[in-house]
């Protein structure tokens, strides 16, 4: 069985928690984009508080670790694994809770590269518990402002959790899918749900603009975040979004094999 004490281990020595890759200056250039509500860095919340870039650093720094003096503006960030350990056991109580009640689930992610197998794993745990992983509105574009202007993607499913590609790169042996903080893919899939009667999901699990877009929205949300994705944190601190897991959410895939190893065992999901 993995323990706290040995996933705390690994989360140190993998970066997943400790000292991150995430630079300090990274932060606090989002905390400051968020406070002044620029769209890329909001992921979809609309936040009731005023959160001027110090409430934001506060906040971080409670939930995450990261240091809370305005005045350390360089070096690697830090997320206290204790924080990620209690907020892995907030989640795993989050999917045992959905995988009892056998409630509809949907899971999407905008780090596909990262995060792919990580969510596969928790729908294919979900899925056997006799939960629906719901899929609507496969295929469906999506128009999303990156900082090459305007691009269309499509929506699509691998192993059960959203994404959205390029069109024409759904070709075996493609990327599994395109990085993005975009909101607007999972509106269009709950508002395909919606129009097509349902279901509609209890659980939404994902990372950036799909936990927030979720979570604004009215939907149980849960998901990892960032120390420079402030938006799920303040989602959280407002109650729009239930569940955060501060960790570094670019690492390799295969570093996130352990915590899935411990969410499902805690869960009472294991294989």
């Amino acid at each position: 069985m993995l323990t706290p004490e040995v996933l705390r281990a690994h989360l140190v020595g993998a970066r997943l928690a400790g000292a991150v890759a995430t630079p300090r200056e990274k932060s606090l250039r989002s905390y400051r984009l968020f406070a002044a509500r620029d769209p890329r860095l909001l992921l979809g919340i609309d936040p009731e508080g005023a959160w001027e870039q110090q409430d934001v650093i506060e906040l971080m720094a409670d939930r995450c670790g990261v240091p809370a003096d305005p005045r350390r503006t360089s070096g690697q960030d830090v997320i206290d694994p204790g924080r990620t350990l209690a907020a892995l056991d907030a989640f795993a109580e989050r999917l045992g809770d959905a995988a009892r009640r056998r409630a509809p689930v949907l899971l999407g992610t905008g780090h596909p590269h990262r995060l792919l197998g990580f969510y596969a794993a928790l729908a294919d745990a979900l899925s056997a518990a006799g939960c629906n992983v719901l899929t609507p509105a496969q295929g469906h574009c999506v128009d999303i402002t990156t900082r090459f202007g305007l691009r269309t993607y499509n929506l699509g499913y691998v192993r059960g959790v959203a994404l959205v590609r390029p069109p024409g790169t759904e070709r075996p042996g493609c990327e599994p899918g395109a990085h993005t903080h975009s909101p607007l893919p999972v509106r269009t899939v709950l508002a395909a749900a919606a129009e097509a009667g349902g279901p509609l999901p209890e659980l939404v699990i994902g990372d950036h603009g799909w936990v927030c877009g979720a979570g604004q929205l009215g939907f149980e949300a849960i998901g990892p975040a960032d120390t420079d994705d402030p938006a799920p944190f303040v989602g959280q601190a407002e109650g729009s979004v239930s569940v955060v897991v501060p960790l570094d959410d670019g690492v390799r895939s295969d570093y996130y094999l352990p915590l899935t190893r411990y969410v499902l065992n805690r869960a009472c999901l294991s294989q």
